[in-house]
């Protein structure tokens, strides 16, 4: 395929639950070659155009007995499936023993036959690439421990949660600066020239299996991230930052590839200089969960080449389900939001159905929870009507708006607007709680000379304006 359309809308699939409640409804074990051709219809009629099955590939033995020992991880996993079985459980997908599809999902031909089912289709496939740490059963920790973090038996003694023995040699658990270690994966060192070497071959490899990457904590292996956390133990500094090497050597071999960062910290604008097409927009997520409106508009104020090269979320595998932080209709309105300014949109598994417990990566399935019907409604009519060309190619832009001397409920509001020829959208969503009104300044010059019809496509209502009105604002009530 080629590299993914201007705005893409990708859908994430958690594809071990996905695949484990095919099988439970089938009464027989359905893998990535033999999802029926019904799934993969109704994914295709969300509206997507790429899907990312996370965590398709091998997980580790070694990983799954120390999350089963793990008391916190317990707590966390029964919080989320009161019914939980040790068969519930696996090793987490970001501690991969090796990048070769799961053999309990059908190996390397079922995520051919995956893709191939998608591009029937013409969507694209996204996998995960997790740079920063792999399983402590690895086989580089093996044959290549030279592209792992050191440590030494005093550390190993004094700190059992940060390090491991892997033959002669002790090794560092993953992690980043800010939290305790990951203590079921090996912490790859970014400044070793043959850790660089093995990571283009991997990405290569997988760049001949799908369409691009989701990297997770893709800041980690920036220079001085990895020396603030690291210090003496990476060694010297080499003298190019680790990611445009590695991107740039991947798309010599696949210039269709696309990369995505999983970032955070303010670093989205210097990876996209280091080469990512899509970087993780935390901040709008935030913000949208605060419902700071004012914080919202000014972070969409940024610079538009910025603003197309981030990927927007109310919920993703990381985050709290949108239903139990945003509410129903705080999450529609930033869905809404979400869906209509420039850059990417991730939706999540289970986002349409209004789940509200997010569960943790390690299970194998999720609790039982009673679809929101019209949530689905909702987002099926969002996901349709913004695959239109006036929102994939049009000019976007931040619309101003006001109240009156005894009203600043405006405040609350966030408004923008799409054109492309004649065909024109305004969007305007309240992020707060309360009732607002507003008089929303349209951008187009010709508003006086005209009279209006406007249609809300998600409610099919019809609005009918006098092009004289409009020219003091569109007024709306929220």
């Amino acid at each position: 395929m080629p590299r993914l359309p201007s705005r893409p809308i990708i859908y994430e699939i958690n594809t071990i639950a996905w695949l484990s409640g095919l099988s439970r409804r089938a009464g027989v074990p359905v893998t990535l070659a033999t999802v029926p051709d019904a799934e993969w219809e109704a994914i295709t009629a969300l509206g997507a155009h790429t899907v990312w099955l996370m965590g398709v590939w091998e997980r580790s033995p070694a990983g799954l007995a120390v999350a089963l020992a793990h008391a916190g991880l317990q707590q966390e996993f029964r919080r989320a499936l009161p019914d939980l079985t040790p068969e519930d459980i696996a090793a987490s997908p970001y501690c991969v023993r090796r990048y070769v599809a799961d053999g309990r999902f059908g190996g390397f031909a079922g995520l051919a036959i995956a893709r191939e089912q998608l591009a029937s289709r013409g969507l694209g496939l996204v996998l995960d690439f997790v740079p920063n740490h792999l399983a402590r059963d690895h086989p580089w920790v093996e044959t290549h421990p030279e592209r792992f973090i050191h440590g030494t038996p005093a550390d190993l003694a004094r700190d059992p949660d940060a390090f491991f023995q892997a033959g002669p040699h002790v090794i560092a658990c993953g992690k980043d600066p800010y939290f305790p270690p990951w203590s079921d994966v090996a912490q790859v060192n970014a400044f070793s020239p043959g850790l660089r070497m093995g990571t283009v071959d991997a990405l290569r490899d997988i760049a001949s299996q799908c369409d691009g990457v989701r990297c997770d904590m893709a800041m980690l292996l920036m220079t001085d991230v990895f020396a603030r956390t690291w210090g003496d133990r990476a060694g010297t500094a080499p003298g190019d930052d680790f990611w445009p090497g590695v991107i740039s050597r991947v798309l010599a071999q696949a210039p269709h590839f696309t990369f995505i960062a999983e970032a955070y910290w303010d670093r989205e604008w210097a990876l996209q200089q280091q080469g990512f097409h899509y970087c993780y927009d935390k901040r709008l997520y935030d913000r949208l969960a605060d419902g700071d409106a004012s914080g919202v508009r000014d972070h969409l104020r940024a610079d538009r080449a910025y603003q197309a090269r981030m990927l927007r979320f109310i919920e993703n595998h990381d985050e709290p389900r949108a239903a139990a932080v945003f509410g129903r209709e705080r999450a529609r309105a930033a869905a809404a939001l979400v869906a209509a300014v420039p850059g990417a949109m991730l939706v999540h598994q289970g986002q349409l159905e209004g789940r509200a417990v997010r569960p943790p990566v390690f299970l194998t399935r999720w609790p039982e929870e009673t679809p929101d019907e019209g949530s689905g409604v909702f987002y099926r009519a969002l996901l349709r009507e913004i695959r239109a060309p006036l929102f994939r190619t049009g000019e976007w832009a931040l619309l101003a708006s006001g109240g009156w001397a005894d009203n600043d409920s405006f405040r609350h509001l966030v408004a923008c607007s799409w054109t492309e020829g004649a065909a024109r959208a305004v969007v305007v969503v309240n992020l707060s709680d309360v009732r607002a009104q507003a008089r929303v300044m349209l951008p187009w010059a010709d508003v006086a000379t005209h009279d209006w019809r406007m249609e809300d496509p998600l409610t099919g209502e019809i609005f009918d304006r006098e092009g004289r009105d409009l020219v003091q604002g569109l007024y709306v009530d929220l």
